[in-house]
């Protein structure tokens, strides 16, 4: 039995602005207050673990040990068949540039590595998704997500963030970065995840 979420006020532990408005707008029909890990002024977390629950663990107890608040911590990432699962638990890092973060580069990196294996199309891909919510008692709740399909190039679109311009869900013509932020939210990996939080901890 999931514990219910009866708080005004979550932390969502991110300083990714795309994905703390994706939140925003989820939690939304709730009324819950929520905060994002910049406003409290917390420092990022060193993701040290080689999963993506191990890392959102990282971030929902760091921001639980530092406000007092419960949090929720989203890891995520794109798992590429052809490149063995990768980027993965280091999706972030492949987009890591001299003057920061750039998917735009991390991206064509993708590209580039597909093309040295001579990938077969269609370049089948996963966006997945970790969920932790975490409260100052310790206890926590788990929820995963996943969404599959496809990579395009030259990537399309101009909304989303991250790997969004290269992926195009299974039954869509579109890719991610192309559709209307309200629909891709409604089938995201993310959402997919959401929406079992929802069904557990506010259902």
């Amino acid at each position: 039995m999931t514990r219910r979420f009866d708080d005004s006020r979550i932390l969502v532990a991110t300083h990714n602005a795309g994905k703390l408005e994706e939140m925003q707008q989820l939690f939304a029909p709730y009324g819950v207050d929520v905060v994002g890990a910049a406003e409290m002024n917390l420092p990022e977390p060193e993701e040290t673990e080689d999963s993506f629950l191990g890392n959102a663990r990282i971030k929902a107890r760091a921001a639980v040990a530092a406000t007092g608040l419960p949090a929720l911590a989203d890891d995520s990432g794109i798992e590429v068949e052809a490149l063995g699962g990768q980027p993965g638990v280091f999706t972030a890092n492949w987009a890591e540039t001299p003057n920061g973060r750039d998917f735009i580069h991390a991206m064509t990196l993708t590209h580039e590595k597909l093309e040295s294996v001579q990938a077969p199309h269609p370049r089948r891909a996963s966006f997945r998704a970790t969920l932790v919510l975490a409260w100052p008692d310790g206890h926590e709740e788990v929820f995963e997500g996943k969404v599959d399909g496809t990579l395009v190039w030259p990537f399309r679109g101009q909304t989303g963030h991250g790997y969004d311009p290269m992926f195009k869900p299974d039954g869509y013509a579109l890719t991610f970065a192309e559709m209307d932020p309200a629909e891709k939210n409604r089938i995201s990996h993310r959402a997919d995840a959401f929406t079992k939080l929802i069904a557990g901890c506010f259902g």
